[in-house]
């Protein structure tokens, strides 16, 4: 006999099984949810992170062709000096940080310390090279109670220089926002990320625009861009161009912040960041202040405020002001960060 019973259904090859699509819905979301995360990271890490390498833009520049030991800004040494910077954040803060340092963490932590433990366990001098790590820590340290009073004192000095009414209240303002920002740190990163990065961004866009805009003035500024500009600029000053080299070397201050506080962000975000919105502002910022010393030479005594249009000055000293306290809290995010390595490591009680 013939077996009736009814055959399973035919399904087409191409034709999706059943339920083979009830995975894709959670797939979308769970994927949605990762950039979304990353988002928050991101921006959150722009006000951790890059506070104090964002606020260079202020008076590195300036360093280099006004005071004691500076140059003539001649076309030729301002493309030699906007060169050097564009060549040192590229190869110290894009190479060395970005592609290499941040491969070396410790079980997802940065640092000093961490890089140290991490040598020490691979070298046969370790506890020397371990010493070693400790003594650049107390100098971090150092670094994190010497930079928050300066800076905030700069910027509050700042506020003086546009509206003298302020002359009386410079250092008890001064100590406010830093007994605000040790506040402020102590709630954690989360809760300084949200207040900060947005403020943060905002002052990058600003800095991209106000370079856009003197870059379109003296586009020959984009010279600079070729590292021979910089090599010459050397062979021209000889012992003075190494000097001048202190200056540029200030736009890559604030950049171990980037390894120092990966435990907090890990590395995506501190990459992203650094690449679509730090590393551009600053380029841009960097180049439209040669351009318009390449115009006015004589602007080299503030040429940050001078790329200004004079209705946004007093937004700008504002917006700067609150960029350099911002600046400030980088160093001590990474000091809080150094902290609990150490307690982790025993070298520093609870």
């Amino acid at each position: 006999m013939v077996n009736l019973q009814p055959s399973s259904p035919v399904t087409a090859p191409d034709s999706p099984q059943p339920g083979a699509g009830a995975a894709l819905p959670n797939g979308r979301h769970k994927a949605s949810r990762n950039r979304s995360r990353l988002l928050v990271l991101s921006l959150a890490s722009l006000g951790i992170v890059f506070g104090d390498i964002g606020t260079s833009p202020l008076y590195a520049l300036r360093e280099c062709f006004y005071g004691s030991h500076a140059i003539t800004p001649t076309p030729a040494n301002v493309l030699g000096v906007i060169s050097l910077i564009l060549w040192s954040l590229i190869l110290v803060i894009s190479v060395k940080y970005l592609v290499l340092i941040l491969r070396a963490d410790n079980r997802g932590e940065g640092g000093i310390l961490a890089l140290a433990t991490l040598g020490s366990d691979m070298a046969t001098r370790g506890k020397l090279l371990f010493r070693l790590g400790v003594f650049g820590a107390a100098l971090l340290y150092a670094d994190g109670m010497i930079t928050p009073a300066i800076t905030v004192m700069g910027a509050v000095e700042g506020l003086y220089v546009a509206t003298p009414l302020f002359n009386p209240y410079v250092v008890p303002l001064a100590v406010a926002i830093l007994v605000g920002l040790f506040w402020f740190q102590s709630c954690g990163t989360t809760k300084v990320g949200k207040i900060f990065g947005p403020v943060t961004l905002l002052w990058f866009l600003v800095l991209s625009l106000l370079g856009i805009h003197q870059i379109a003035r003296a586009p020959g500024i984009l010279a600079a861009a070729n590292p021979l500009h910089g090599i010459a600029f050397f062979m021209n000053n000889g012992w003075t161009g190494f000097v001048v080299l202190g200056a540029v070397f200030l736009v890559v201050t604030g950049g171990e912040a980037l390894y120092a506080d990966i435990g907090h962000f890990g590395t995506t975000p501190i990459r992203l960041t650094w690449f679509t919105v730090v590393l551009p502002g600053l380029v841009l910022n960097y180049f439209g202040q040669g351009a318009l010393l390449l115009v006015e030479p004589a602007a080299a005594e503030n040429p940050f405020y001078r790329m200004a249009p004079a209705w946004a000055l007093y937004p700008l000293v504002i917006l700067a002001t609150a960029a350099a306290v911002m600046a400030s809290q980088a160093i001590i995010s990474g000091a809080f960060s150094l902290t609990m390595q150490a307690i982790q490591l025993g070298y520093s009680p609870r």
